[in-house]
């Protein structure tokens, strides 16, 4: 299905300037007009936006990103604009999250330079909030009045969030079996809330066919081509926090891939209009051993993403047959990043020291993060005087069930002075 954009003839000062000229097949180049489209039909590879960089290039600017607002939207000039009327963009303060420098956590992996950057802050509590503000925005610009997805958790909890802000209604299809803090995430926001009995790849292929039949705006399919441009804005923050300057190595978690390429791309932009100079980063990329088809194929040396079933504690990446998962093993080639997993155990472990030595609770996906993180130090694949940024993506109370047995009360007293000292020793 493709819709076209209708652009109101404002005079507004505040108007925004559409800054699309298509969008184009990744694999064979072929491009159509910006509509509701994310899918070639030459090919059937996936579509992106292609930007007018000339526009860009004359108005962008370090100055121009400063005096925007405090949230995602002060790249607006590098993010979608489908619309002059700036009505269409849905903005609840996503971004702009804190860069953290971890000295503790550094110390403790044996690295010189280590910042977090943590998107727990964001309004949902993950970097959802970033893909779902562009796609939303992108969305009312084409005409769509509902949204949909299909999630494993943190994106039905900011699809919700966003509908229900700006009076959308919104449908969202969930497995059945997530945790209770993500399902009431969203179910609290109102939202026509659909489990499905299978996993998350079941829920994404019934999501493709209700979205052929009903015309809804599906963030992560019929939208998607918009909607993945939110996680450069990962990339930009990262840059300008740093005094506008890139990283030496950025660790970011796998799910369906997207972050991690567009991380790389928000990087290569910032260096193509000239609003950072210098080397771009290397990227690597974190999964769960459980469901780890883009780190098994790198150990392969393959860029053949075999799908999986999941079966891991991290099931905000328990995406098992990754849309990106090809561009992501492309980055990391490129780049000279790697993939890696790790077991379930090591999970807990690395949400436990995150949490212990820098006071960042984070989900699951950010256990797995920094437990690979940990593994690519020990084994020299990130140097020590390497600046590394790890990205957390995501609260770590909306996954309490997954640490639930491995911590608790450190003892327990009656309402007695001598009680406690006695169990002080």
């Amino acid at each position: 299905m493709t819709a076209t954009i209708a652009v109101p003839t404002t005079s507004d000062a505040d108007a925004l300037v559409p800054n699309l000229t298509g969008l184009a097949c990744r694999e064979c180049g072929e491009v159509v007009e910006v509509g509701l489209s994310h899918v070639c039909d030459v090919c059937f590879g996936p579509l992106e936006v292609v930007y007018d960089t000339d526009r860009i290039a004359s108005v962008v600017s370090r100055e121009r990103i400063e005096a925007g607002p405090a949230s995602l939207w002060r790249y607006g000039d590098l993010l979608p604009t489908l619309s002059a009327d700036p009505a269409h963009r849905v903005d609840l303060g996503t971004g702009l999250t804190p860069l953290r420098r971890a000295d503790r956590l550094a110390d403790r992996l044996g690295l010189d330079e280590l910042w977090l950057k943590d998107d727990t802050n964001n309004p949902t509590g993950s970097f959802k909030d970033r893909v779902v503000a562009v796609a939303l925005s992108a969305g009312r610009a084409l005409g769509i009045d509902t949204f949909a997805c299909a999630s494993t958790g943190n994106l039905g909890n900011s699809v919700s969030a966003h509908a229900a802000a700006i009076g959308a209604p919104a449908y969202v299809f969930i497995p059945s079996d997530l945790e209770a803090g993500k399902i009431l995430g969203s179910a609290v926001h109102g939202p026509n809330l659909v489990t499905v009995r299978g996993t998350y790849d079941d829920v994404n292929r019934l999501c493709a066919e209700v979205a052929d039949v009903k015309g809804w705006g599906f963030v992560n399919v019929n939208l998607r081509t918009y909607y993945a441009e939110g996680s450069k804005t990962i990339g930009f923050e990262i840059a300008e926090q740093l005094g506008w300057q890139f990283p030496d190595h950025v660790v970011a978690p796998v799910a369906s891939g997207a972050m991690m390429v567009k991380i790389d791309k928000g990087f290569r932009e910032f260096r193509e209009f000239g609003l950072v100079d210098g080397d771009l980063p290397r990227i690597s990329g974190a999964q769960a051993t459980g469901c780890s088809p883009v780190a098994e194929a790198f150990e392969r040396d393959s860029f053949d993403v075999r799908p999986q079933r999941p079966d891991t504690i991290a099931r905000s990446l328990a995406i098992g047959n990754p849309a990106d998962g090809y561009y992501a093993l492309k980055v990391a080639d490129r780049t000279g990043g790697a993939v890696g997993h790790v077991p379930d155990d090591e999970i807990i472990a690395g949400i436990r020291l995150l949490a212990e030595t820098e006071g960042v609770f984070a989900e699951t996906a950010g256990g797995v993060t920094i437990a690979n993180l940990k593994r690519m130090v020990e084994s020299g694949h990130i140097a020590r005087d390497e600046r590394t940024v790890a990205v957390i993506s995501g609260n770590g109370y909306k996954t309490v069930e997954a640490i639930a047995d491995s911590v608790g009360p450190t003892f327990e007293v009656s309402p007695g002075l001598d009680d406690f000292l006695s169990h002080l020793g």
